[in-house]
């Protein structure tokens, strides 16, 4: 093995949001809940650190991470660790960021998501522009509900063409083409949300080169496939990772059809995969033109 992409998800369940499309909004965990999500936190970065061949992490979890010191460590340490590749985080940006100038930015990447009705605009702003200024690669994004599209266009014409903005297409929504067509304005990419993929029997990454890890070391091949390939800390997981198809319907999250092969994302995600930020250029080209209604990417 020469490189292993991991996706962790700790038993972290509280964020400092109320979104009401999320089901752990201003979820509180108990001081023993964080306590155990800590110490499982700890012990993956361990793992890590040991190992012989490269590895990537993105960090995806229920909560807000970034405002528990302990998710910050994390990143700063997997970030200086010379075989790690990418240390990254999806992240609502309630934090502060002064932490960022401890990590290698070279390794470090934050993926923001912008709530509209959970933070002032010119704060989320303020955040991103602090992100810029520091060197700190990030990515942002809003879910695509029709409320937020007049703050989703405000924010791509604020935002540098660089900075890549990403829509995801809200759980369980039909976007007709003239809807479509608007929040492909904000993101020419909207295309690759706006439909859930055919996935089954499609070849896909995970269960391969990447895997979903929880706080206890549980190995499954992503998110959204429960069945179990073995243990991280035992080493019982190697045996079972090969090429293999999706064993699912449909595959509706970017962190699972990202690594879907027949839609070919890495191509246009090239050196951004975890962190959702285009291959070089690409992004600023997205930033600085729109395009017409988005088109489907063909799973069939």
């Amino acid at each position: 093995m020469e490189h292993l992409t991991i996706l962790y998800r700790g038993p972290l369940a509280s964020c400092d949001f109320d979104c009401p499309y999320c089901p752990f909004a201003k979820r509180r965990d108990t001081p023993e809940q964080l306590r155990a999500d800590r110490a499982a936190l700890r012990r993956f970065t361990g793992w890590v650190a040991e190992q012989p061949h490269d590895v990537s992490v993105l960090f995806t979890p229920w909560g807000e991470g970034l405002v528990r010191s302990w998710y910050r460590h994390a990143l700063v340490e997997l970030s200086r660790l010379p075989h790690v590749r990418r240390a990254a985080i999806q992240t609502n940006l309630s934090h502060r960021l002064d932490w960022t100038a401890e990590a290698d930015l070279s390794r470090l990447a934050l993926w923001a998501t912008y709530h509209p009705d959970q933070v002032p605009y010119e704060r989320f702003l303020g955040k991103c522009r602090e992100l810029s200024a520091r060197g700190v690669r990030h990515s942002v994004g809003v879910v695509g509900l029709a409320e937020h599209l007049p703050a989703a266009r405000r924010l791509r014409a604020d935002l540098p063409a660089e900075t890549y903005l990403w829509v995801n297409a809200a759980e369980g929504h039909l976007y007709t083409d003239a809807e479509a067509a608007g929040w492909a304005e904000v993101d020419p990419l909207f295309g690759h949300s706006r439909h859930a993929h055919r996935s089954r029997g499609l070849p896909c990454r995970t269960g391969d080169s990447v895997v979903s890890v929880d706080g206890d070391g549980t190995v499954r091949r992503c998110h959204f496939v429960p069945a179990v390939l073995g243990n991280l800390y035992d080493g019982s997981f190697r045996a079972a990772l090969r090429p293999r198809g999706c064993p699912l319907e449909q595959c509706d999250c970017h962190i699972g059809y990202v690594h879907l092969e027949p839609l070919g994302l890495y191509d246009v995600f090239a050196g951004g995969v975890l962190e959702r930020i285009p291959a070089a250029g690409l992004a600023g080209d997205l930033g600085r033109h729109s395009v017409g209604p988005a088109n489907r990417v063909p799973t069939e």
